[in-house]
């Protein structure tokens, strides 16, 4: 599903380099839900960014569904992310002027489906994180916890291949938190492949498998996740 090898990512100026990665590889395979922790400053945004063909990178390798995305040109890397990746982000992102069904509707637009297609999306996804009564309301007449299940309503109406989730509780308070991950966890029961950045340990806890990111590098790789619904544990040469 998502697959680097050997990642780098170094920032230069006239005067200074600085690597925000270093020889970083990750396994994230369809179906699970990984967090990804570590402190401030320790890569975890530079990574999400290049996972989300936000930013390129330096040097190793990156495979998103399959494909190889060294090289590909900016209008590529556009297409490849809007069918593929799904985005939450910590502080919502919602355009103010524009109603709950009309800011779902805004990638899907970029997609090019037709008006009833996307229609059937957006009431789906909408459907789907309990807002459908509100879908003609703006965002400054909800809650943050209900601004937060509209972002993750959009980032679903695409059908993406893998959700990309950046601190979605950072801005929330603890009950609206837990509510926004119980969704995030009921996405993954139903199947949905998560990567989420989280400084939060307790939230850390609730994924399938954790990754922890220290200057750069991953240090810590849980080694045994458990395969969905099954309680077995697979073992490590298994995943390689």
């Amino acid at each position: 599903m998502l697959k680097m090898n050997h990642l780098s990512k170094v920032y230069r100026t006239h005067l200074i380099e600085t690597h925000a990665l270093r020889d970083f590889s990750i396994h994230v395979r369809e179906g699970e839900f990984v967090a990804v922790t570590g402190p401030s400053g320790s890569g975890k945004t530079t990574f999400l960014n290049i996972a989300g063909l936000l930013e390129e990178f330096t040097g190793g390798e990156y495979f998103l569904d399959g494909v190889d995305v060294r090289g590909m040109d900016d209008a590529a890397r556009s297409r490849l992310r809007n069918e593929k990746i799904g985005f939450i982000f910590q502080g919502f992102n919602l355009i103010p002027d524009l109603n709950l069904f009309d800011n779902v509707d805004v990638p899907l637009r970029y997609r090019g489906f037709n008006a009833s297609e996307r229609r059937r999306r957006i009431e789906e996804a909408l459907a789907r994180v309990g807002l459908s009564a509100r879908m003609k309301h703006y965002p400054s007449e909800l809650s943050g916890g209900q601004q937060q299940r509209v972002a993750i309503a959009r980032a679903l109406a695409g059908s993406p291949k893998i959700l990309l989730a950046d601190e979605p509780t950072g801005n929330l308070d603890t009950q609206m938190a837990r509510g926004v991950m119980q969704l995030l966890e009921e996405l993954h029961a139903d199947g949905a492949t998560i990567i989420m950045v989280t400084h939060d340990p307790e939230l850390a806890a609730r994924a399938q498998r954790n990754v922890h990111v220290i200057d750069g590098q991953v240090v810590d790789i849980q080694a045994e996740p458990r395969m969905r619904g099954l309680g077995v544990v697979v073992p490590q040469a298994a995943q390689a």
